[in-house]
């Protein structure tokens, strides 16, 4: 594939949660190849400027928007915001999320408020994000939905059930939409299994994290452990005109991850 197909000179993008990891990875990876990139964050704006300036510094165009995508208003205004910088919304990934640790079988460690908290986030709020953007992609004919999920979707794993729940439910919204929103939009998600970000260091420490990585380099048939770099170059591949072709999948993005785990036997 050469690079030209990979380039989105011209085309902007709206990136959710994209201040730190995954997100600030995916928007440096749009910008890089011509994009005008819309970065997102909740809280930390200091951070978000600092991916601001690495993409500044690659000659990009940006915009900073604090919002809520679990608030449809702050959905709204950040599309809004976006066409009135760029004139156009060509690419939206919803990398934004939120989970809270609890092993599965704690039944009473996920209170109401947190299943709610988790699927307004990683499901409703990616919802709104598309419901704000589809009406200016389908206007100019074209447009590519890029999901992050999580293998914990597909394998039933992760931080807790309903992390793991809310993520199942974004891949068959992903596929729902594809098919809804087609032909002028395209729909995909992809997978990332363990991701060595930030997030993991502030939630368990530097000594958890560290052993995180070195038991997927040990058990991954790829042996390695990922990095926000390569889910970024995922879910560029599904932005560019070399996917054009393709509308309604998850790509599981984990070193093979999956493929180690040992399968579930009869009783």
């Amino acid at each position: 594939m050469t690079e030209a197909y990979m380039r989105l000179d011209g085309q902007a993008a709206i990136v959710t949660g994209s201040a730190t990891g995954i997100g600030a990875a995916v928007a440096l990876k749009l910008a890089a190849r011509g994009a005008s990139v819309v970065i997102n964050y909740t809280k930390s704006r200091t951070e978000a400027e600092e991916t601001q300036g690495q993409i500044q510094t690659l000659g990009g165009q940006t915009l900073l928007i604090q919002a809520d995508i679990s608030n449809d208003a702050d959905c709204r205004r950040m599309a809004k915001a976006a066409l009135d910088a760029f004139g156009r919304i060509d690419i939206l990934v919803n990398n934004a999320g939120t989970t809270k640790i609890v092993d599965h079988a704690d039944l009473e460690g996920l209170s109401t408020e947190d299943w709610h908290r988790i699927y307004g986030t990683n499901v409703v709020g990616a919802f709104q994000m598309i419901r704000a953007c589809a009406p200016a992609m389908k206007a100019q004919g074209f447009g590519a939905v890029v999901n992050v999920s999580s293998i914990a979707g597909v394998t039933g794993i992760g931080s807790s059930v309903a992390c793991a729940a809310s993520k199942g439910a974004m891949n068959t919204m992903s596929i729902d939409l594809a098919r809804a929103l087609a032909p002028e939009i395209r729909v995909n998600a992809v997978c990332p299994g363990f991701v060595g970000t930030r997030w993991f260091k502030d939630a368990l420490g530097q000594a958890a994290h560290d052993k995180m990585v070195a038991g997927q380099i040990k058990t991954t048939p790829l042996r390695r452990a990922g990095m926000p770099a390569d889910v970024a170059e995922s879910v560029v591949f599904f932005c560019a005109e070399g996917a054009q072709h393709i509308t309604g999948e998850f790509l599981m993005v984990d070193a093979g991850l999956h493929l180690s785990m040992t399968p579930l036997t009869p009783r």
